[in-house]
């Protein structure tokens, strides 16, 4: 019985050296719903015991087929719809609905607008911003960054809320300008609201930039090479972390930043830590940039919000690509019209489809653990992803 146990084992052991075993590499699936996503997301991953040797971002559990949606909905209408890909960028996913089709229909927009606008993209930027330096630092376990960062996201909604009356939703673009004028008093409300917002981000220094277990878990993690980003298409903080300096708002000014010292923040190093960095440090700049605009806007003198329209609007026949800066990145619409109220064709490009593509070339090699800290570094919404 004991020669027939060994012979067995010896079969079993053929071809394998001394001390390993027969071993296969294991499919695991994240998600498609897991607490460390913004949404329903899906990565297929391979793994070589707890390394990971490939990785598939799997997506469209979240797609609606706005795109089609936006082929049978007025101009009007559409801006309700662009603003909920990427629910924490609402007031900026209208914008570029409205500026293609004004571009269309040849509207010279009101200068109050246009520095009304700038205002509350900025302040729509650190918003968005806000949730995620709150939200990255409790994927990884730490709670108390969200308490503070919902405190300062507080702040800011009152004011968005109070001049728009929504609080993610504000459908207060309007083609031509904007829905109405601003509330009597509003800019100085403004006013303190990035005061007491720049009065607390010293906390996020001392809470997680700071923090040495944070530090221990997002340096050298997750490195994104430059090369990469321009491979994939991938912009925002994603981007500039990795030493792609560029920013539309800069770069190809639209709205009031022409106008404007845009302070463009980067980093270098390329990993989780870096990506961290970017987004807090922008919240700083975008602060400056309200504030200036208030200014601007109290400077002005009196006039109209929007240009009046009729009750149809119709694009007239032709092409053209309208794209912002969005909080996360590029935010792009391609609108076709053949003269009707409705688009034929308007193709939305979002930040989050192309910034996540690159889990493929950046997952690879990394164990387990680090996934959660590079999945969260990537700053995505999956509605922005699947549309």
């Amino acid at each position: 019985m004991e020669k027939t146990a060994v012979g067995s084992l010896s079969q079993l052991t053929v071809g394998v050296g001394a001390g390993d075993m027969a071993t296969a590499d294991m499919v695991l699936n994240i998600g498609p719903q897991h607490p460390a996503t913004h949404g329903v997301l899906r990565i297929a991953l391979t793994l070589d015991g707890e390394r990971i040797v490939r990785a598939q971002p799997i997506i469209g559990y979240m797609h609606r087929g706005a795109e089609k949606l936006f082929e049978a909905r007025d101009y009007r209408q559409i801006l309700v719809l662009a603003n909920r890909h990427d629910w924490l960028s609402a007031f900026s996913n209208e914008l570029g609905v409205a500026m293609a089709v004004e571009r269309m229909l040849g509207l010279e927009v009101p200068a109050r607008a246009i520095w009304a606008r700038t205002l509350l993209a900025e302040l729509n930027r650190v918003l968005n911003h806000l949730m995620f330096l709150g939200a990255y630092p409790l994927e990884m376990g730490a709670i108390t960054p969200i308490f503070y960062a919902f405190t300062e996201r507080e702040v800011l909604q009152a004011v968005m809320e109070e001049i728009s009356g929504g609080r993610v939703h504000y459908m207060f673009n309007r083609i031509g300008g904007l829905k109405e004028d601003l509330p009597a008093g509003w800019l100085d409300r403004v006013d303190d609201a990035i005061a007491a917002v720049r009065r607390r981000l010293p906390d996020f220094d001392r809470l997680i930039r700071g923090n040495e277990i944070f530090q221990a878990r997002t340096r050298g993690v997750g490195v994104l090479a430059a090369e990469t980003v321009l491979a994939y298409g991938a912009s925002g903080p994603v981007a500039r972390a990795s030493g792609v300096d560029f920013d539309l708002r800069r770069d190809e000014p639209y709205l009031a930043y022409a106008e404007l010292d845009v302070p463009v923040v980067t980093r270098s190093d390329g990993d989780c830590y870096a990506r961290f960095e970017v987004l807090l440090d922008q919240v700083a700049a975008s602060l400056g940039l309200a504030g200036t605009c208030a200014q601007r806007l109290r400077d002005l003198p009196p006039g109209p919000i929007n240009v009046r329209l009729p009750k149809i609007v119709k694009a007239p026949e032709g092409e053209t690509y309208t794209w912002t800066e969005n909080p996360l990145g590029i935010n792009g619409y391609y609108l076709v019209s053949r003269g009707e109220r409705t688009p034929w064709r308007l193709k939305l490009r979002t930040a989050s489809f192309s910034n996540i593509q690159v889990l493929g070339e950046l997952l690879p090699g990394c164990l387990v653990p680090d996934m959660v800290a590079i999945l969260g570094s990537m700053f995505f919404v999956v509605g922005d992803i699947d549309k």
